[in-house]
């Protein structure tokens, strides 16, 4: 029987990473008006292989989630329209017509910062675009400010640091 050394046994002193502090990088979308963002997440479909009396499980396709990011939507500049923009990119509700992937897909950046500002962790997810768009509600019994959730699909992310 191996015996634990005292440095994996005893508490050591770490830095967590806070849901505070991140920046977003959407081209189009300053990244102050991003107030909430999920991080990227992939899900795997499981394969079962069967021999004789037996079953074996693999791992199949691996399919990248979609990501919600929640914005504030002030006056100037406006973020509907801004996201308006991205959206007509795929399609433009007047004439009906629809664009190439290579217009409306974007790579966007999710950089997690450290407690004095340095980028800690970066993803990049790679041809991203917009699969749904909630402008949120007015209401006369609120002074909460308007807000818009996006619902962004991508190709895959990849983690640099």
């Amino acid at each position: 029987m191996a015996i634990k050394s005292t440095n994996d046994m005893m508490f050591t002193a770490f830095e967590p990473k806070l849901q505070n502090r991140f920046l977003m990088l959407i081209d189009g979308i300053p990244s102050y008006l991003i107030k909430k963002i999920d991080r990227p997440n992939i899900s795997f479909t499981e394969l079962t292989l069967d021999h004789i009396n037996v079953k074996r499980k693999i791992k199949g396709k691996g399919t990248w989630g979609n990501i919600t990011c929640d914005l504030y939507d002030p006056v100037t500049p406006s973020g509907a329209q801004a996201v308006m923009e991205w959206v007509r990119l795929s399609h433009e509700s007047v004439t009906g017509r629809d664009g190439y992937s290579d217009f409306y897909k974007k790579d966007i950046r999710f950089n997690t910062l450290g407690p004095v500002g340095d980028v800690v962790e970066e993803w990049i997810c790679k041809g991203a675009f917009v699969t749904g768009v909630e402008f949120g509600s007015g209401d006369w019994t609120s002074s909460t400010p308007m807000e818009i959730s996006l619902t962004i699909s991508m190709d895959y992310a990849i983690l640099n640091y």
